[in-house]
């Protein structure tokens, strides 16, 4: 009988490596381990031995059963492993698509062009200019002389003694009128940096609009005629604003748009979210234009600004701080 147990460990091992699928494994299961497995019968029997051959037999019993039971489990984890990794490359291109999270232009993105849209239906051309600039086109050019405290080093970003990140979209006005001849009418969107104090209505970087003419006669009223215009299509025909007198050295003379905003406290206030005037003469020399036949104006506005009112937004950090919860609302 010791030859038999012999037999039947050789002649499970023979038939363990036949095996490479799950069914013909659990086949092999029934016919060796099941309850009435050859390996479980054998155990059976050894009762029936004399008691000189029970101690011998049972232990080539119980270490057929242990060897054969540790290759059908080495087996049986190395088909699954196969099994997963053939479903891994398999695509049942039958089966609905896994949906994809799309991005979307961000808030300030998406004010921009809908603010050039607007003036573009104006007939304004769209500039831009680099956003490190000299100290020419950032104050020089603009009237803005070296004792003026815009240009103290606590007020600007300097890279160096002559360079520095431009604090306002105005320079793009310097070199469009360094290039172009009048007549002028061209937006100029982008990013400026100034060293404020952050709270809910200011930051270190920002976004302007800037908004030149230049022409035979322009004037004040054509000034406030646009901008006019230009807040009643973007914010609808009940907003309210204001001009209100102010100063600029490229301006003159100089005012400040002011539009009714809700704070977070729920309070109604004026915002200021433009400066704008008339060219100042002093600008049209350092760019080589006739002032004794052109006028000009500009406005610069505070993009950030116009899309809190639009929106209801009452902190100006939560369009830098990337929370989808906030962004994915627009």
């Amino acid at each position: 009988m010791l030859e038999q147990f012999e037999k039947i460990g050789k002649d499970a091992f023979k038939d363990l490596k036949k095996i490479n699928d799950p069914t013909a494994l659990e086949d092999f299961r029934i016919k060796y381990l099941g309850r009435k497995g050859q390996i479980i019968q054998m155990l059976s029997q050894i009762g029936q031995l004399p008691p000189d051959q029970r101690r011998t037999a049972g232990q080539l019993a119980n270490k057929t059963k242990k060897q054969v039971t540790e290759a059908f489990e080495k087996l049986k984890e190395s088909l699954l492993e196969a099994r997963q990794e053939k479903a891994k490359e398999f695509i049942d291109v039958t089966l609905p698509g896994k949906p994809v999270n799309i991005g979307k232009t961000h808030v300030i993105t998406q004010t921009t062009n809908e603010l050039l849209e607007i003036f573009g239906r104006m007939g304004f051309a769209v500039a831009y200019g680099p956003e490190v600039e000299d100290e020419w086109h950032n104050y020089f050019a603009l009237n803005i002389g070296p004792e003026h405290p815009a240009r103290d080093p606590f007020d600007a970003f300097y890279i160096d003694e002559n360079t520095l990140l431009r604090s306002h979209t105005s320079p793009v006005q310097i070199r469009v009128m360094e290039r172009t001849k009048p007549p002028i009418r061209v937006v100029a969107p982008g990013r400026v940096y100034r060293p404020d104090t952050v709270d809910a209505t200011h930051m270190y970087m920002f976004h302007q609009l800037e908004a030149l003419v230049v022409d035979d006669g322009v004037s004040m009223v054509d000034m406030k005629t646009t901008i006019d215009q230009f807040i009643r299509t973007f914010f609808g025909p009940d907003i309210k604003w204001r001009l209100r007198p102010s100063f600029f050295p490229f301006t003159e003379p100089s005012a400040e748009v002011d539009l009714l905003w809700t704070d977070k406290h729920g309070k109604q206030d004026w915002m200021e979210v433009a400066g704008c005037g008339m060219v100042d003469p002093n600008v049209f020399d350092a760019v080589g234009i006739d002032k004794e036949k052109y006028t000009g104006w500009a406005f610069g506005f505070g993009i950030e600004r116009l899309a809190m009112i639009k929106y209801g937004i009452t902190d100006i950090r939560l369009f830098f701080e990337n929370d989808l919860r906030f962004l994915k609302q627009f």
